[in-house]
């Protein structure tokens, strides 16, 4: 194919001609690129000037249509509000089986709205890869439509009696300082398999966990649901043959969920398949009950779902319907200042061709999944609503290019769908975006997501009062230090320690680290707010837990509607969640809280830190007129 034939073909598909670099400029994508990009969106380019003539035009994106808006509860538009982030496998108490799960979800929750709090935000709760648990990572799970059944509460369910040998495991599995996913899915499935035999033989359930309800599940998941528990079962059967838990490593007459050989392993394990469908079913019950509590107990939001923005390339939902994503490139991002080769993230992604294809698309299921269980959801990367970085198999990241995504029809199903479970949605887009998108989602109410060592310009951090209304505001997230930890740049000596990072360039990131804690201190003071005394890199511990209590009234102050409290700051957690960039130096997606359940509400800092919330952010009259807090209030349309 001609070039001008290939570049009108590209631009057919959305594929931009150019992509950035690091030092700014933009460079042109390859003929070679585009050649692979067409590919893996499945341009054939036999017969290439014909092909051309007669492909088939992508949908074009209305021009003048307003933006479809999500929904927002009517308490956001006079009054902001405030609520606490974690990741619940972190959280340990004196009855979870080494992960926490939905019973200590619903004490958080509990917990959260007795301080006053009105969401509970948690890490993505994607099915993972139960046969290979050590696979954890829940922004690269198996399936975004399913749940994680590593999460169900087991001693809670009708017909659980424990033992002297299961308590022993249980005590190691509670004491140990990482989540040991391994022990844990041994411990849970062997016992979830015997409570499985016991219902069927006795019916043992209760009004939560009736059969009925069980057989309306199967009906509403349909092949979704069957093929997820039927890849379950070929996984486990896959490892134990040494061919693994991910469909690429599997043989060739077992890669298509339509095959002859998996239409006789299903016949063959019809049991298995139903137990895997009542594991979903067991995690959707506890994650519904879960959130009614949360509910029940006063949250005004809930729950706060996050979604990640792929799936892995060889887990359930890959293999279940391939003929709706990417199979030949990857999601990932392009070189930039921080990543100068770029970034391959290894997720499997949506065909834009089939990504809003039908009543039930594969986008409208995938974000319905998750907002039937919360008040709010986080897109993860929410410039996927417009356009993928696409990284061909094969090629490193800088031999990748953007494509286009039908942005009006995402937006349309997110406002339709919000409306429907009464869900926010809030969109993080960090990074290297394009220069209109904020206003557009913030036209779409959209919260953008802001943390606060990236609001910063030229002249330092910004003020309370520079920061958007539709927003959630937080100090850091799963994959920064807490704030002590940012402020004594461990961050920076982790990347340079894990080899990310060269000690040339850590140097400077240290020098500019300096620059920034005279920065943030300038800033908190300019907002009133009081500041130790003797506040160095190696302040103490109670010095920086004052400032801490500081930053957090500072992001309070900000108009935002929503902010969120990092669990690992309350608790003062010296180990990162997970630190970008490593796969086996780091037991990233492991460390638990250092603090239990049960101690947390005797946590001097956590005290602390929600008083200020409180008062910074009233839930009534009454107590906005005793704080004298500020009204924000925003007009609707």
């Amino acid at each position: 194919m001609k070039s001008a034939g290939l570049d009108k073909l590209a631009r057919r598909y959305g594929i931009s001609p150019t992509r950035p670099s690091p030092d700014g400029r933009e460079v042109a994508i390859s003929a070679d690129t585009k050649r692979k990009i067409l590919s893996a969106l499945g341009v054939e380019l036999a017969a290439a000037t014909q092909r051309e003539t007669n492909a088939p035009r992508r949908a074009q994106e209305p021009a003048d249509k307003a933006i479809p808006k999500s929904f927002l509860p009517d308490f956001l538009f006079r009054t902001r509000v405030w609520g606490i982030s974690l990741q619940l496998y972190e959280l340990r108490s004196a009855r979870n089986w080494g992960i926490g799960d939905f019973e200590d979800l619903s004490d958080m929750a509990g917990l959260a709205a007795k301080l006053g709090a009105d969401f509970v935000g948690l890490n993505p709760l994607h099915a993972p890869f139960l046969a290979d648990p050590n696979r954890c990572s829940p922004y690269e799970p198996s399936n975004r439509q399913h749940l994680n059944p590593l999460y169900i509460a087991v001693d809670r369910l009708p017909g659980f009696v424990g033992n002297a040998e299961l308590e022993r495991q249980l005590k190691g599995l509670r004491q140990a300082d990482l989540v040991d996913y391994v022990g844990v899915a041994r411990v849970k499935l062997g016992a979830l398999r015997d409570l499985w035999r016991a219902w069927l033989q006795s019916g043992a359930a209760d009004e939560t966990y009736n059969p009925g309800d069980f057989e309306s599940f199967v009906a509403r998941g349909g092949d979704s649901l069957r093929r997820h528990a039927l890849f379950e079962c070929l996984s486990f059967s896959m490892v134990e043959r040494g061919a693994g838990a991910g469909w690429h490593g599997w043989p060739g007459d077992f890669q298509r969920f339509d095959s002859a050989a998996v239409a006789e392993f299903e016949h063959g394990h019809a049991d298995e398949v139903r137990f895997h469908m009542w594991l979903q079913w067991l995690a959707h019950r506890q994650l519904l009950l879960a959130a009614e509590r949360a509910r029940k107990a006063g949250l005004r939001i809930g729950l706060y779902l996050d979604l990640a923005v792929g799936e892995a390339v060889d887990g359930s939902a890959t293999w279940g319907e391939p003929d709706v994503y990417i199979s030949k490139a990857t999601i990932g991002s392009p070189p930039d200042p921080f990543a100068v080769g770029g970034q391959d993230w290894h997720l499997a992604g949506y065909l834009p061709s089939a990504i809003v294809a039908g009543d039930g698309s594969p986008y409208r299921r995938m974000v319905s999944a998750a907002m039937r269980y919360a008040g709010a959801i986080r897109i993860d990367h929410a410039p996927a609503l417009r356009r993928l970085f696409l990284v061909p198999l094969g090629s490193k990241p800088d031999g990748g290019a953007y494509v286009r995504y039908p942005q009006h029809r995402l937006l349309q199903i997110l406002a339709e769908t919000s409306a429907e479970h009464r869900c926010l949605v809030i969109g993080e887009a960090l990074g290297m975006i394009p220069v209109d998108l904020p206003d557009e989602l913030a036209a779409a109410q959209i919260l953008s997501y802001r943390i606060l060592s990236y609001e910063q310009d030229k002249k330092g951090f910004k003020p309370p009062d520079a920061y958007p209304i539709f927003g959630l505001t937080c100090i850091s997230t799963h994959d920064h230090q807490t704030l002590v930890g940012w402020w004594r740049s461990a961050d920076i000596q982790d990347r340079r320690d894990h080899g990310i990072v060269p000690p040339d360039l850590t140097a400077k990131h240290l020098e500019h680290r300096r620059r920034e804690r005279r920065n943030l201190k300038a800033a908190l003071r300019a907002a009133g707010l009081e500041m130790p005394a003797r506040l160095s890199a190696r302040a103490s511990r109670e010095t920086l837990r004052e400032l801490t209590v500081s930053a957090y009234r500072f992001i309070a102050r900000t108009p935002s509607l929503l902010v969120a409290v990092r669990l690992a700051d309350l608790t003062d957690e010296k180990r990162p969640t997970n630190i970008p960039g490593t796969s086996v130096s780091y037991p990233n997606w492991k460390p638990k809280l250092s603090v239990s359940l049960e101690g947390l509400a005797s946590n001097p800092l956590l005290d602390r830190i929600t008083a200020a919330m409180r008062e910074e952010r009233p839930r009534n009259r009454a107590e906005r007129e005793r704080s004298g807090s500020r009204r924000i209030s925003i007009r609707q349309g």
